[in-house]
């Protein structure tokens, strides 16, 4: 008779605090196998890169000494699911799998599908839990924010003081970094991961950052600094939002309690972010196509879905000829983060002044984000191409934008150096100077540095003109109704300045 067995899957949930899952599966005392899986195909998909699975494997690390505190061992496998189910399957008898709700890709999404399927199919529990603020099967919108604020207002689930330990001959296999899938001569940098890593940020951010985060936080120069950069311990699950939540709120009560100072306007900033964060991963869990498709179909097709390949490259490597523009580009690239502000700059740039398909923008930019998170990375990609039908169309000007947050081109000269020499006069539209001027700042237009790829104003003219047609569809406000009702918000959150209202809901999530 085979011995009785069961799994605890994890995926975007990388510790054992507060995590459900783990803690039901430590109630049944039945033998139990924590396990992650590298899974080799979705790290082949256009969405996945190297700055991810750095910031993935530190965390791996970090939760691989957690399961060992709590007597048992985590398993790290290069393997497809189905692939080790059935080991597990000849080896035991398999009672049940526990693992959170996962909306992400559609890749994922398949492939929980295919799992759940070979659960019924071999009369095993499949028990999936939800996680954050994401409900499942959601009858209505309008009922979200009410349920997630229920949930956020629980208790944090308890840490397990023992998962009762299988004992099986299947060794870890994915202990490295260094994976032949990714290249080995990029120049960037990693941000660390981990749990440890996580709490550290956090209690920073409170005790040394909160002061200074609103008027910070969407310049690139200061932004890095001020803000949290929590957002990939979301991501990959090292921090659960009720945890941060609960973080907030005894932070709070400490210093009203003792008659502390705090920055009341940049906590109330900060938590709600954490709200629109769950709100835009809602959308995609309530409709996963919008990984692929546009909210409104009547935007399918406005754009060739292949652009240009010299013109992407240009936008991808930062050599458009707008210095802003070129310089946030080649900051994230090499830092793998940059402020929400800049992210829908460089999301417009591409999507209204080089016309590219926000669906191959999108996935240069989940590459170069480590905080690359599906629902948000996509509902944020469709709403600052003007894709989505309920969303004001924001087109950021490079120059203005220039000019607002980086005045003597401190920013754009850091990070292209080609344009060291350039005066603060001429920094943000080099274009201007004539070429005895270029000689004298050692700048030649077209060789040193290049020209601007398009005429600003005329590309957003041609860009408007364009969805203006789309507009006039017959059916254009009926479709944009039913966007509505699937995904708009239904609640004002309320937010601090800078950070405006509706028309800058793409620019909350980032934390």
């Amino acid at each position: 008779m085979k011995q009785e067995c069961q799994i605890v899957w994890f995926k975007k949930d990388l510790r054992i605090n507060d995590h459900r899952p783990l803690l039901e599966a430590s109630k049944t005392n039945i033998p139990t196998i924590p396990v992650y899986f590298f899974e080799t195909d979705y790290w082949k998909q256009p969405f996945a890169s190297k700055r991810h699975w750095y910031f993935i494997h530190d965390s791996l690390m970090d939760l691989k000494k957690e399961i060992k505190s709590i007597k048992s061992e985590l398993l790290l496998l290069n393997s497809d699911v189905i692939n080790f189910l059935e080991l597990i399957k000849h080896k035991f008898e398999l009672i049940s799998i526990y693992s959170h709700e996962e909306t992400s890709n559609h890749w994922t999404y398949k492939r929980d599908i295919n799992v759940t399927n070979w659960c019924t199919k071999n009369n095993v529990n499949f028990l999936q839990f939800p996680t954050n603020g994401i409900i499942r099967k959601l009858n209505g919108r309008n009922e979200w924010s009410r349920l997630r604020n229920e949930r956020m207002s629980k208790n944090i689930f308890q840490t397990p003081k023992i998962l009762k330990k299988l004992n099986h001959d299947i060794k870890s296999d994915i202990l490295t970094k260094e994976n032949s899938l990714f290249s080995k001569d990029d120049n960037f940098i990693f941000q660390k991961g981990g749990r440890k890593e996580g709490l550290i940020l956090l209690d920073k951010f409170l005790n040394d950052k909160l002061d200074n985060y609103l008027q910070n936080i969407s310049g690139p120069n200061n932004s890095d600094k001020y803000c949290s950069r929590l957002s990939p311990h979301l991501t990959y699950g090292t921090l659960s939002v009720k945890e941060i939540y609960k973080k907030l709120k005894d932070f709070k009560y400490k210093c009203e309690k003792q008659g502390l100072k705090y920055n009341k306007r940049g906590l109330s900033a900060f938590s709600s972010r954490l709200s629109w964060r769950c709100h835009f991963i809602q959308k995609l869990e309530d409709q996963p196509s919008i990984e692929n498709k546009c909210m409104h179909s009547s935007y399918e097709g406005m754009r060739e879905k292949k652009s240009n390949t010299d013109t992407l490259k240009a936008w991808e490597t930062g050599f458009t000829g707008f210095p802003f523009v070129d310089a946030c580009m080649r900051s994230l690239t090499y830092n793998g983060w940059i402020t929400f502000r800049m992210r829908a700059m460089l999301t417009s740039f591409a999507s209204y002044d080089l016309w590219i398909d926000w669906r191959e923008s999108g996935y240069v930019l989940a590459r170069l984000f480590t905080d690359y998170e599906p629902g948000i990375h996509y509902s944020q990609l469709q709403m600052q191409s003007g894709v989505t039908g309920i969303n004001t169309l924001r087109i950021y000007n490079p120059i203005k934008q220039s000019i607002e947050h980086d005045k003597e081109g401190e920013f754009i000269k850091k990070w292209v150096p080609e344009l060291k020499n350039v005066p603060s006069m001429f920094i943000h539209e080099p274009w201007k100077m004539n070429l005895e001027e270029q000689t004298k700042y050692s700048c030649i237009l077209g060789k040193h540095y290049p020209l601007p790829i398009v005429d600003h104003k005329e590309a957003v003219r041609m860009a408007r003109d364009k969805i203006s047609k789309v507009r006039k569809d017959d059916n254009y406000k009926s479709k944009s109704k039913n966007v509505y009702n699937k995904h708009g918000s239904r609640k004002k959150v309320k937010t601090v300045r800078p950070v405006r209202t509706k028309k800058t809901t793409d620019q909350l999530v980032l934390i």
